[in-house]
Parts: C-alpha cells; sequence; structure tokens
C-alpha cells in the first residue's frame, strides 16, 4: 500500500504512518502565536526567499516601530530533521476514512517539540494519532541571527488510504555505500512512471521495501536517504509480477554508475553467503523431475540417505557420520513431525518445498533445535504477492503413482491470503530381488529370483492456510492446518530371511499452527510460531500364515503373529504442543541480538488390543510426557563492509520427562527424570574478494533423548527414562569460491573440512526379544568433502560434482564397545561421491521453451556391516561398493507466468544390484514419467 501527501504536508497509510518527499508542515495566514510564527518547510529544503517577518523567541514581542531604525536580524524558520511515523487508527482503516489534522507544534530552542496541540480537528482517532507521532519529532530550531529561539508552527498531518492496487508490484532493498550488504533504514523510494505519475514509500529496518498495485510498463526508481547517499535505476513493470531490484547508495559528490536494473540475491543466496555453516538445494528445476526428497538431499556433499527398500521404506538420514535423531529436522522452522509429516523427511513431496537449508553441526539458535550432527530446514514458498497454482503427477515401475496440488490467492486490497496443497503417493514396490536360499514346494533350498509381495506404501494428506500479509499490525499472520495418513506393508525385517505378509503399520497426523511476524520498530522485529499436532499410530500382527517368498499361505499350525510369538494390535497416541519464540533486535545496522525460546511437549499413551494376560497391565498404557525446552541467545556483528560477519551464541537445553505405570487395581508406579544442560559456539565468514569467501563454526552441542528413546515400545524396546543426553564437539571449515560472471561462465567451489567429537552416543542394545536404548560410547569423526560445478555461458551445459570422505571411529576404552575402540564405526558408508550433467536446449518448438536432458551418477565405496577388527577379513559381511546412473529427458513450454513440463527418467540404468544395508536390495532398474503445470 502507498500513499501520495500533498507537498508541504504530513501523510500516513494503513500500514504506517508515512513521510512523502516534500511533505511538510505549513503555516497559515494569520497564524500568529506569541508575537510571531516561524514557517515550517521539509527537512533539507532551503529557506523561503522571504524569511518570516514575525519570528521571535516565545514570549518576546517583536521590535516596536518606534525603535532606533538598524538591521533586523534575520530571522531562520524550523527545520524537519526526524519525522516520527503515525499508526493509522484501525477503526477508521475499516471504515474506509481518511483525514487531515491540523497541529500546532511548540518547538524549545533545542529542537523538541514540547507540546502538540490540535487547531484543526478530524476525529476518528486521528488528532491522538497525529499528536502522539508529531511529539517525536526533531527540528533544527529557529533561529534569529545565530540565536536559536523557540516558535510555533502549524503543522498538517495527512491521513490517507492506499489507492486501488494495480497488476504489478515492486520490492527490493536499499543498500549503504560501498561493499557493505547493510540495509538503510528509512530511505526515501520513489517510482516514476512514464506518464510523470509517481509512487513512494520509505524502507523498514533491514533496508527492504515493497510497493503494490502498480501499472504494468516502465519506469525509473530513485532510492535517496539524507546523508547518505543517492542512488537511480530502471526497470519495468510486468503484469501478475512482483519486479525485484536491489538500489546501493552513492554519496553525493560522486559520479553515479551507469543506470542498469539490478536483481537483488535471493533468500538462498542470502544463506549461502552467511556465517552459517549451511548448505543451501534449491527445488525449481528439480520439481519437474521424478526424483524424491530423499534422492535430492543424497546427491548434496556429506549426506547419506540410505533406504531398506523402494518408495515410503524406513530411511536413514546421516549428515558428517551423525545420523537419525541426532540430525533435527524441519518444515518452515516447525518440527517436521509436528507440521503433519510423520513418515520422515524422504517422503515429503518435492513439489510443496522450495528449497531446502542443511547446517552441518552448528545449527542457528532459531530453530531452537537439541541437534547434535545439524539440521534439515524445508522451506515452502513464502511468496505471498500474487496467486498461483500448479498441479503434477507422475506414474512409474512397480505400480508408483505420485501427485501433488497447490494453489494460492491474494486479495491484495485486504492483504487477505489463502493457499492449500495437497498429495497423494502410492506404490506397490513389487520389484524383483536375488535371493541366495528360497525354500520350494518340496522343501529345498535354491538361489531364485522373486518378487517383494508385502511392501506396498500409501500416503495422503493436505494442508489450508489462511491470513493476512503487510497489515499495520502484522507484517504477516498464516494459520495453517494440516492432515496426513500413511499406511506401510512390512515385508521383512532389516535383513531379507523371514517373509511377512500380513503385518502393517502407520500413522495419521493432524494439527494446527499459527505464525505472527510483525517489525516492533526501533529496530526489533518478532516472529512467533505455536501450535498442536495430534498423531495416532497403529501395528497390526494378528496374521495366522506362515508366508513364503512366493508368497504363498500355510495356515497349518501357525499361531496368530508373524514378528513375535504372539499377536500385536496395537495403537499408541501423541499429543504435541510447542513453541518458537524469534526476537531480533538490530542495535545498528552491523550489530544485532537475537533470542529464541523454543518450548515443546509431548505426551503419548496406547493400548495393546491383543494382550497376553487380558487382566495384567497393558504396558502400552503407561501414561508419558516429555518437556523439553532449548533457549538461545546470539550476537550477530558484521565488521570491514561486511567482509566479516561473526555470529556467537549460547543454548540452553532443558528436559524432564514422567511416567505413570498401572501396577495393580487403582496404583500406579512414578518415575521421572531432568536434564538441564548449556552449549556455546561461534561461526565466523570472511569475504576475501567478491567472489571468494570463508567460513569456520564450532558449537558445544547437545542432544536431548527423544521420546521413542525414553519410554521405547513396551513390546519390542524397553523404557529408560535414565538416559543422558548426548554431547559433540563440532566444527567446520571452509572456503567457496563462487564467480558467477565471467568470460567462462558461472564458477562454483566449495572445501570443507570437519570434526564431530561425540560422547554418550544413544545405541539401541539387545536381543530379538529385549532390547533398550543406551549410552555406551563415545566417537569421533573427521572428514573432508568438497564440491566443484560449471555452467557454460547462456546455461546450455552445467556440470556439477562433490565427494565425501570421513573417518568415523569408536573412542570409547570401556563398556559394551570398549573392545573395539580405534575402529571404524560399522555399517556406515564413508567414501561417496555424485555428479550431474545437465544440456540445455532454448526455443526448440516454441519460443518459451527448452529441452533438458540430465545425467546423475552415484558412488558409494563398499563398507563393513561389523567392526573391522571382529574376525578375518575374507569372512567380512560386506556391502559391496555401487555405481548407479539414471537420465532424464524434459520439456517445459512457456506462456508468460504459466508453464508445462513433461519429463521421461531412467533409474539405475545398467540394472545394479544396489544394497544400502546388508542383505536389502534396492529395487533395479525403473522408468518414470512426470507432467508439471504452473499458473
Amino acid at each position: 500500500m502507498n500513499a501520495k501527501a500533498p507537498a508541504r504536508r504530513g501523510s500516513a497509510r494503513p500500514s504506517r504512518a508515512r513521510r512523502s518527499a516534500g511533505a511538510a508542515a505549513f503555516v497559515t495566514a494569520g497564524a500568529l502565536l506569541a508575537g510571531g510564527a516561524a514557517r515550517a518547510q521539509d527537512a533539507g529544503a532551503a529557506s523561503p526567499a522571504e524569511p518570516a517577518r514575525d519570528a521571535a523567541p516565545d514570549g518576546e514581542a517583536p521590535p516596536g516601530a518606534a525603535d532606533e531604525p538598524r538591521q533586523a536580524p534575520e530571522n531562520h524558520p524550523p527545520v524537519l530533521t526526524s519525522f516520527a511515523e503515525a499508526d493509522y487508527p484501525a477503526a477508521a482503516h475499516a471504515q474506509g476514512r481518511e483525514g487531515t489534522v491540523v497541529l500546532r507544534l511548540s518547538i524549545e530552542a533545542d529542537g523538541r517539540v514540547s507540546a502538540a496541540d490540535v487547531a484543526q480537528a478530524a476525529g476518528h482517532g486521528f488528532d491522538e494519532a497525529a499528536q502522539a507521532a508529531a511529539q517525536r519529532f526533531l527540528f533544527s530550531p529557529a533561529r534569529r541571527g545565530d540565536t536559536p529561539v523557540a516558535s510555533r508552527i502549524l503543522y498538517a498531518y495527512e491521513f490517507r488510504l492506499p489507492k486501488a492496487p494495480a497488476s504489478g508490484a515492486l520490492r527490493g532493498r536499499v543498500l549503504s555505500p560501498g561493499a557493505s550488504s547493510h540495509g538503510v533504514a528509512g530511505a526515501e523510494v520513489l517510482v516514476r512512471h512514464q506518464d510523470g505519475s509517481t509512487e513512494r514509500t520509505r524502507t523498514d529496518g533491514e533496508g527492504r521495501f515493497q510497493i503494490e498495485g502498480l501499472a504494468p510498463g516502465p519506469c525509473v526508481v530513485i532510492a535517496e536517504a539524507s546523508g547518505v547517499g543517492r542512488a537511480e535505476v530502471e526497470t519495468e513493470i510486468a503484469g501478475a509480477h512482483v519486479a525485484e531490484i536491489a538500489l546501493r547508495l552513492v554519496p553525493s559528490g560522486e559520479e553515479a554508475p551507469i543506470e542498469v536494473t539490478v536483481r537483488g540475491p535471493s533468500e538462498a543466496e542470502r544463506r549461502r553467503q552467511s556465517a552459517e555453516a549451511v548448505t543451501v538445494v534449491e527445488t525449481d528445476r528439480i520439481k519437474r523431475e521424478s526424483s524424491d526428497m530423499g534422492e535430492v538431499l543424497a546427491r548434496t556433499q556429506g549426506v547419506g540417505v540410505r533406504r531398506e527398500g523402494g518408495l515410503g521404506s524406513a530411511t536413514r538420514f546421516s549428515l558428517n557420520g551423525l545420523t537419525g535423531d541426532q540430525v533435527r529436522f524441519f518444515l518452515d522452522g516447525v518440527p517436521l513431525d509436528l507440521a503433519g509429516y510423520p513418515f520422515g523427511v524422504s517422503n515429503v513431496p518435492v513439489g510443496l518445498v522450495e528449497r531446502v537449508e542443511i547446517y552441518s553441526g552448528v545449527v542457528p539458535v532459531r530453530l531452537g533445535a537439541d541437534a547434535l550432527g545439524g539440521a534439515v530446514d524445508l522451506i515452502t514458498d513464502q511468496d505471498l504477492c500474487e496467486s498461483r497454482a500448479g498441479a503434477s503427477y507422475e506414474v512409474g515401475s512397480f505400480d508408483t503413482h505420485r501427485a501433488a496440488l497447490a494453489g494460492s490467492h491474494l486479495h491484495r486490497p485486504s492483504g487477505l491470503f489463502a493457499r492449500a496443497s495437497g498429495f497423494f503417493d502410492y506404490a506397490k514396490n513389487d520389484y524383483p530381488v536375488e535371493l541366495d536360499e528360497v525354500e520350494d514346494e518340496r522343501g529345498r533350498f535354491s538361489p531364485a529370483r522373486v518378487y517383494r509381495f508385502h511392501d506396498a506404501y500409501r500416503s495422503a494428506g493436505g494442508h489450508v492456510e489462511i491470513g493476512v500479509v503487510d497489515r499495520p499490525w502484522a507484517r504477516r499472520l498464516r494459520l495453517r492446518a494440516f492432515v496426513t495418513d500413511y499406511d506401510k506393508e512390512y515385508q521383512h525385517r532389516l535383513v531379507m530371511r523371514v517373509p511377512y505378509g500380513g503385518v502393517t503399520y502407520g500413522e495419521t497426523s493432524a494439527g494446527v499452527n499459527l505464525r505472527y511476524e510483525q517489525p516492533l520498530g526501533r529496530g526489533v522485529s518478532l516472529d512467533a510460531v505455536g501450535g498442536y499436532a495430534y498423531v495416532r499410530g497403529r501395528f497390526l500382527d494378528v496374521a495366522t500364515c506362515d508366508y513364503d517368498w512366493m508368497g504363498r499361505c500355510d495356515p497349518e499350525g501357525s499361531e496368530p503373529g508373524e514378528t513375535d510369538a504372539f499377536p500385536h494390535d496395537q495403537v499408541f497416541w501423541d499429543h504435541s504442543a510447542f513453541a518458537r519464540l524469534n526476537v531480533e533486535w538490530r542495535i545498528r545496522p552491523s550489530h544485532a541480538v537475537r533470542l529464541a525460546v523454543a518450548p515443546t511437549y509431548v505426551t503419548r499413551t496406547g493400548d495393546e488390543r491383543r494382550q497376553r494376560d487380558p487382566d495384567s497391565p497393558d504396558p502400552l498404557a503407561d501414561r508419558r510426557s516429555v518437556l523439553a525446552l532449548v533457549n538461545g541467545l546470539e550476537y550477530d556483528l558484521d565488521l570491514l563492509e561486511d567482509r566479516l560477519d561473526n555470529v556467537l551464541f549460547v543454548k540452553q537445553y532443558v528436559q524432564r520427562v514422567a511416567s505413570e505405570s498401572p501396577v495393580a487395581g487403582d496404583l500406579a508406579r512414578d518415575r521421572d527424570g531432568s536434564t538441564h544442560r548449556f552449549g556455546i559456539g561461534d561461526a565466523l565468514r570472511y569475504r576475501f574478494t567478491p567472489w571468494l569467501y570463508g567460513k569456520a563454526s564450532y558449537e558445544w552441542a547437545t542432544r536431548l533423548p527423544s521420546p521413542d528413546e525414553v519410554f521405547g515400545d513396551n513390546t519390542f524396546v524397553a523404557a529408560n527414562l535414565g538416559l543422558d543426553p548426548e554431547i559433540s564437539h563440532n566444527a567446520n571449515l571452509g572456503l567457496t569460491l563462487d564467480a558467477r560472471e565471467t568470460p567462462a561462465g558461472a564458477l562454483r567451489a566449495t572445501g570443507n573440512g570437519f570434526l564431530r567429537a561425540a560422547d554418550r552416543l544413544i545405541v539401541l542394545l539387545g536381543n530379538d526379544r529385549d532390547q533398550s536404548y543406551e549410552n555406551v560410547h563415545g566417537a569421533r569423526s573427521l572428514g573432508v568433502e568438497g564440491s566443484a560445478g560449471w555452467t557454460s555461458p547462456g546455461e546450455h551445459l552445467a556440470l556439477d560434482g562433490n565427494v565425501t570422505y570421513l573417518d568415523f571411529r569408536n573412542t570409547s576404552s570401556e563398556g559394551a564397545f570398549g573392545a573395539f575402540e580405534g575402529d571404524r564405526i560399522p555399517n556406515r558408508p564413508y567414501l561417496f561421491a555424485n555428479g550431474t550433467a545437465r544440456l540445455l536446449f532454448h526455443r526448440v518448438l516454441a519460443a518459451e521453451d527448452e529441452v533438458a536432458l540430465t545425467w546423475n551418477s552415484r558412488y558409494v565405496h563398499e563398507y563393513f556391516r561389523t567392526w573391522e577388527s571382529l574376525g578375518r577379513r575374507e569372512s567380512k559381511q560386506v556391502i559391496p561398493s555401487q555405481l548407479v546412473h539414471s537420465a532424464g529427458l524434459g520439456y517445459v513450454v512457456r506462456r508468460g507466468s504459466a508453464s508445462l513440463s513433461t519429463t521421461l527418467e531412467m533409474q539405475n540404468l545398467t540394472d545394479e544390484r544396489v544394497f544400502d544395508f546388508f542383505g536389502t536390495p534396492r529395487p533395479g532398474r525403473s522408468f518414470y514419467v512426470k507432467t508439471t503445470a504452473e499458473l
């Protein structure tokens, strides 16, 4: 929203009161108080050609006519130097009212406003708002000759509603002179159209601005800040689009650069160039491929994603050697399992995610995470400035079907928006596997090729979000509700020995969360989110058959239950409440303090519907709860015109666990435990040149035990309320080259070294009948990772590759693993690499189309399943080295903002036998077709 104010008047707009260029106080003829009134003018404007003859110090009479003739001292009116914005009255805004308030300002000799009286009222709350703002004005005081004097003036403050929006918008950032990335707060931004009309606004505390309702066509954008500098660029507003620019001010007296249109760095680029230890993966092109989120992440340096099978199967995510719950996952800063995706990060639809931020070892306080190895934050589309819609459908081998749909709409005049998305995934996963021993009808064992027959996966879900944007009381207010559900058939345990034909499990999740973002003034901003999530899990094992690998059922002599000697029909319920409060105080452009408070409360109970002894207490009926609180405080310092960026932070971890178990009758046994720890860290980035920078970071990290580890499942895994938190010293050191505009094309390269020295790692110990999580050993991961890429001029060819090597070893000298001190941690890849090539052809069949050929390769070096010092090398179980390739052909045609694409892909071209876990093969060669449409 934007409002024009008449020249020489104050103005206000609904989001915040604004003073347009040339807006100032005015003098009404005959308004002479205390012997005279000084005329007011805009800050920095020249004095009127004819000075006010009657200006005089407050309470002092002007010289009389009878005085002795002499040269009267020249009078100078007060000049406004610091303007304060008025809040637009909410009731008046809702009723569509506008108004003008004339104020009589008393200005002291030091430039302060001592009184702001209403000379001409407007009512409806305008008078009070104008008075409150005017009393915060600062003036260069009136002068009689060279002597500052008190004065009184009349000042008109206008409140105007914004014009009806047009079809375009402009947003951007005004930067200070030099190479700094600091924004200039309060800078005036003017858009001048070809017809001479103008639109104005001012930047916020970070130098950002946005103007909506702009007519399409060429325009000139001018940014100016008094005493700082000026910038002017030419750009063009396109219909139904948001133009983005960055303007760097040039100090007065310096020659302005050639006027060009500039596109500011994206949020992804700002993250990459920050001091944070982060890798950013953008999904713009990947959305058109058949890759799921697990495959997207697995192509990233330092990341491993291992699967037990096809789509929907259990996965193990690792980052620099640490895995499982040691890495935390988020969706827009909300824990992933509390945002509607309890089935894991690998199965989140790629089409609903704009980018992925992967934090290695050192995690920002804003996430409120107790992560040991790092964090992954999936960022959805944050652009709410235009209406859009999209859909995709994929079909492929093993009866795979995946569909996604999303849409959003923004009503610009009111700021109201709504958006929704949904997805559906299904895969039968009946791919063939080679087994060494399969029993035939006569009981003979021999190698055979069989098909998985009980491995289907189905998931579906959706979310609806409503809210408002760019209101005076809220930059963004969003209410999101979601529901998701998945079902998975369970074919076998970790190793394919015994097949199951009737075991299933799944979860249903529903919840709501509310997010509020708003600048509070004086450099303070607030981002708060809170919500509730409900999860209902289920595990069913009541089949009365013994199945073989051909899928045949033998009911003779079989007791109910396949995974255990007894049947199971289990249900559990989780109720979770959470909040994330982030407050930033930007003291100065180069200094910022951030506070994060992140409480989470989870309760769990359950029901075993097929108990062995109906008269005994149900272990799943225990009432269990976990309260976790992760707080953080960080100080961000930019020096040397943004060449040096350093973030120092401290964290606090608090956890309380409680369990109430029924024992007999109405009696119950209470157990509880608590943890309180602190952590500290630092992240630094130094820019050697505009295209070369280095990063270093460290964190003394803590991970609190998860509810699953503390409470177990009361069936196969026993509870252990005495678990201690895991701790680790995490360090990173890296160098990045990012030369995007060279005659040879765009060049990019990174090299990182990392250390993870972890202690009290939580491991599941036991046998097939009795298991529990224990703190057993320490480990040290020392490694290097590197990536390089090149994009040709015109973006016709792009090549990217990365490699990771990690030496992850047991450092325990006692306990369960003391005998293996110095051994490499088993059953984890330690050397892997990825390569990608993309060939792009433009304007093949139409003016705005493109054809893309893509090739992806992944190599994983062999590794042992067990400890390397245990037994002879030739007798060890080994996961062999693997080299897997995939290829795709895609076609995209665009018409304005609409696009339609179709991609054909072949995965595992050479039909390689692929194992992520010993004895559990992944799918072989497969084919997929995906169609995507966007409006």
